[in-house]
């Protein structure tokens, strides 16, 4: 008898001890799905610098300075099914050649995205993304023609389509449904004819502009983006994103590019090295008369802070 009870307590007790065993993992399980649930915030800010300084140099130069920041911020909410991604990315740099001052980078992108689960990796997305540059461009070294302006040319891209997301480091988002509106507030430029939109009018005897150049172009068309973001390697950061768009009603065929690739190297907590490259094709902007691959790279070293 005395053993029955003591083997009835027993069992009794490993039922109370697994029970809170297996309620104690189902609220841990609960919890680490809810710290997934809500807003996600972070960025980063980076000041890079370079110096060329000669004194009487017998193979001619001149001195340098350049400066190259960079700021990136996201802001990602998740609840339940939903999700609404955005990222906000500045650029500026300045080049100081012996007496003249030219900017080596100038952005403003702004990207917005909102998606609603359709079934696993797979969600229903719409998007609106807003490309501009923050001060004027000229053609150097010739710096009295000027080439863009601040909203001249700026891009806004609305489009719905749905958006793959297998993880964490990878999205691939395909809208065959997208219109594309590039912005020339400039009017001299809007009136040349710049980044595709329809030129000024003139008077073929007296040369007097009848007509101003359009500020807007509007395109409809399919559009897809790819981005990747890892660590490849320790304390060594890749990040990509690679915009394509084809215009439906006018040369489907030629397919706008904008690709950018950025490396950061973190050397300590605050000293980091980053090599960023961008490359871009419009068949709508003419470079010296016809379009052309535009590309850009820097190098750079120096401050960095993640937030």
């Amino acid at each position: 008898m005395k053993r029955s009870i003591v083997l009835i307590l027993a069992l009794f007790s490993l039922n109370l001890v697994y029970s809170q065993i297996t309620d104690g993992e189902k609220r841990l399980r609960e919890a680490s799905k809810d710290t997934l649930q809500g807003w996600k915030t972070g960025g980063m800010v980076m000041l890079n610098f370079g110096q060329t300084s000669l004194t009487n140099w017998a193979a001619g130069g001149e001195n340098t300075v350049s400066g190259n920041s960079l700021f990136n911020f996201f802001a990602n909410y998740q609840k339940g099914t939903f999700t609404w991604d955005n990222t906000v990315d500045l650029g500026y740099g300045i080049l100081k050649q012996g007496s003249q001052n030219r900017k080596s980078d100038d952005k403003i992108e702004f990207s917005t995205k909102f998606g609603k689960m359709a079934s696993k990796n797979w969600y229903y997305s719409g998007l609106l993304d807003f490309r501009s540059q923050f001060t004027a461009g000229y053609n150097y070294p010739n710096d009295s023609v000027k080439i863009s302006n601040f909203f001249a040319p700026a891009y806004i891209t609305t489009a719905i389509g749905m958006d793959y997301k297998p993880n964490k480091t990878f999205t691939a988002f395909i809208a065959p449904i997208t219109g594309k509106i590039t912005i020339v507030a400039d009017q001299e430029l809007a009136d040349a004819g710049a980044f595709g939109v329809d030129k000024a009018e003139y008077d073929a005897i007296t040369k007097v502009k009848t007509k101003d150049g359009k500020n807007f172009r509007q395109e409809f068309g399919g559009y897809v983006r790819v981005g990747y973001q890892n660590d490849i390697m320790t304390n060594v950061n890749l990040s990509t994103k690679l915009d394509l768009f084809s215009n439906y009603l006018n040369n489907p065929q030629n397919i706008d590019v904008n690709w950018q690739v950025l490396v950061s190297m973190k050397v300590n907590k605050y000293i980091s090295a980053t090599f960023s490259t961008q490359l871009i094709y419009d068949d709508d902007t003419e470079i010296e008369g016809s379009p052309k691959v535009q590309f850009k790279e820097i190098l750079g070293v120096g401050f960095s802070y993640k937030f």
